[in-house]
């Protein structure tokens, strides 16, 4: 197994790290569950570079690493809005966006066309990495910035979201209009 793809199973397996320490009830415990996911998704944009970079693009690691970003991104919100502090409405949002991106990418598939990570997706996954440290982190945050950071990034977070689905869909439609779908 190469590096990437080792990078890509790391970050699946600190999920469960990261869950168990966001579910403890002590001190600086959402301070050490925000630096595990911060872990878990530095190794996304890490496995990625290394794999183009060293020209180790593997059919596992295409499929590893969106899902391991999509579980780990569901993981976090889930236990956000278990914690109270997000609307299970916002993360039923942002998880649908990603099964329906997930679903369109197979069906493009299926039809030979490659829909790759779009900038607007890029950024869509940095706004909700943001977000999602800063609910956990969030009243130093709020305290240091005298403004509510964290419901002002998970609202970006929302807007580049539905952004960037949209955006997938309008692209990929014109595409696949012509198959007959």
């Amino acid at each position: 197994m190469n590096l990437p793809n080792r990078l890509t199973l790391t970050r699946i397996l600190l999920i469960p790290l990261f869950l168990l320490i966001a579910w403890l009830k002590y001190p600086y415990a959402d301070y050490l569950a925000a630096a595990v996911f911060v872990l878990g998704a530095a190794t996304d944009g890490l496995d990625g570079y290394i794999a183009r970079k060293s020209n180790q693009v593997t059919l596992l690691g295409k499929f590893l690493d969106p899902l391991a970003d999509k579980i780990l991104v569901s993981a976090a919100l889930i236990t956000l809005v278990e914690m109270g502090r997000l609307s299970g409405v916002i993360a039923v949002v942002i998880i649908s966006r990603e099964f329906a991106v997930t679903g369109l990418r197979a069906i493009a598939a299926a039809e030979g066309v490659v829909l790759s990570a779009s900038k607007l997706g890029k950024i869509k996954m940095v706004t909700q990495i943001v977000a999602i440290v800063a609910l956990f982190i969030r009243d130093p945050l709020d305290n240091f910035f005298h403004i509510p950071f964290a419901d002002i990034a998970m609202a970006a977070a929302v807007i580049f979201t539905i952004w960037s689905g949209i955006s997938y869909f309008s692209g990929t439609w014109k595409i696949l209009k012509k198959d007959g779908y």
